[in-house]
Formats: C-alpha cells, sequence, structure tokens
C-alpha cells in the first residue's frame, strides 16, 4: 500500500517559522531564485559525489520524509570541505526564503528549491485546523475529491475563503486539500495541467508525473501528493 506522508511536519515548520523566519528576507537578492546561483550548488554537488566516493552532502532526515524535502543540502559540509566559497543569498542558511534540495541523488541529482513562502501560507491554515481538532477530534472535512483526498471547509476554521498558497512555478492561487489523515497538501493541478500541455513528455497513467514540473522550472512542489495523468488531464494518484 502506497503510504502518503506529510513532511516538514507543524514541529518544523514552527521552528523554521516561530518569529523571525529569515532575518535578511526583506534583501531583494533573497527573495528571486537566481539561475547563476543554482548552477554553481549543482556543479558543486555533483563535484561532491565525485570526489566523496558517491556520497551526497545531504542533511539527516527520517526515511519517511516527503520525498521533495528528503534531501535537503548540507551547506556546512560543502563549505567545511571547499566545495562552495559561499552559501547563496537566497538559501534560507543566508536569510533568502529558498531551501536547497537534491532530487534523485543517486542518479539525475537534481538541485531545486523549495519556496519558503508556501510553507509559511500552509502552516496558518494547519494552525487554524489542530485548533479545531482539538475541540471537534475530526479534521474540518470539506467536499471529497477522491476517496482519498478532501477539500478544507474553511467556514469551520474561521476563514472567510477557501486557504490558498501562491504557486512558485505559475504564481497561480493553488487550493490546499487533506486527506484522510487530516493531513494537508497543496494542489498541484493547475500548474500540471499547464506542464501537460505546453511540455514535451512521454507520461502514461499510472507514472508520477509531479517530475514533470522539477524537470522544467527550479523548483520543487513541496507538501503535494503523487499525480497521475488521465484523459490527458491531472488527477490525484490512487493509493494502492
Amino acid at each position: 500500500m502506497m503510504k502518503y506522508t506529510y513532511l516538514m511536519t507543524i514541529p518544523f515548520i514552527l521552528l523554521l517559522l516561530g518569529g523571525c523566519m529569515y532575518p535578511q528576507s526583506e534583501r531583494t537578492e533573497n527573495q528571486i531564485p537566481n539561475e547563476e546561483q543554482l548552477a554553481v550548488v549543482q556543479q558543486a554537488v555533483e563535484t561532491y559525489r565525485e570526489e566523496e566516493g558517491g556520497l551526497v552532502p545531504i542533511q539527516t532526515k527520517d526515511s519517511d520524509t516527503h520525498i521533495f524535502e528528503k534531501y535537503l543540502i548540507d551547506f556546512r559540509v560543502m563549505q567545511e570541505n571547499g566545495y562552495l566559497s559561499e552559501i547563496p543569498g537566497n538559501a534560507f542558511e543566508q536569510g533568502g526564503i529558498y531551501q536547497y534540495t537534491i532530487v534523485d541523488p543517486e542518479d539525475d541529482l537534481l538541485v531545486r528549491l523549495i519556496d519558503l513562502q508556501t510553507t509559511e501560507q500552509l502552516r496558518s491554515v494547519n494552525v487554524r485546523l489542530d485548533a479545531y481538532r482539538q475541540e471537534h477530534t475530526y479534521p474540518a472535512y470539506g467536499q471529497q475529491i477522491t476517496d482519498q483526498v478532501y477539500t478544507v471547509d474553511y467556514e469551520k476554521l474561521g476563514l472567510n475563503e477557501a486557504p490558498t498558497v501562491k504557486s512558485p512555478f505559475s504564481q497561480a492561487d493553488l487550493p490546499i486539500v487533506m486527506d484522510l489523515d487530516g493531513r494537508l497538501y497543496i494542489d498541484y493541478s493547475y500548474d500540471l495541467n499547464q506542464a501537460l500541455e505546453e511540455d514535451d513528455h512521454s507520461y502514461e497513467e499510472g507514472e508520477d508525473i509531479r517530475y514533470l514540473l522539477v524537470d522544467n522550472s527550479p523548483f520543487v512542489p513541496a507538501y503535494s501528493l503523487p499525480y497521475t495523468v488521465k484523459d490527458g488531464q491531472a488527477v490525484f494518484m490512487k493509493e494502492e
């Protein structure tokens, strides 16, 4: 059975966002995905793996961590070993709004970004959801999308409208959805459908199409459930 796990859960999110999330975040250079910085880190990570016997410079995470947050780059190790002279200014470690992560460290070794602004937006809804669950036991389920995915009943959470997250891919307002256990995710259907229409691909039903976004942008679809394609449209992948 395929198990969905929500990563960077509330304790970590609160640690990240409680008080001052990124002390220098008002600096413009810390708020944009710099392609040159990304390329420098990509080259440094590849060199590290070549010279360190196949190892990659990643922070230790639990084995069930979400795939796109599982392999965060350990910049301290890279600096100490001389693979980077400085940490990118837009990285969280430097007061920026991005975390650098590695996709598929054993093969493709792609360096991509997690937009921490999505973390903040999702966290604010999760705080309300936790408060609701403490009082009512059950999550604030809205309408059923699939037998495993629901919308969020925003009125139960005291919100005036359905909560959304700003997409790092399209800047569109993306819905927030919930699984059967009350864990929140970002619904990337809009971005995925755009990618299916605009980008060349060979994805078939049953395959995870989220990598279509990864391959064609500097970001990863953080806090997402797996999607596949059916009749040319992005749909949530069913649990098996």
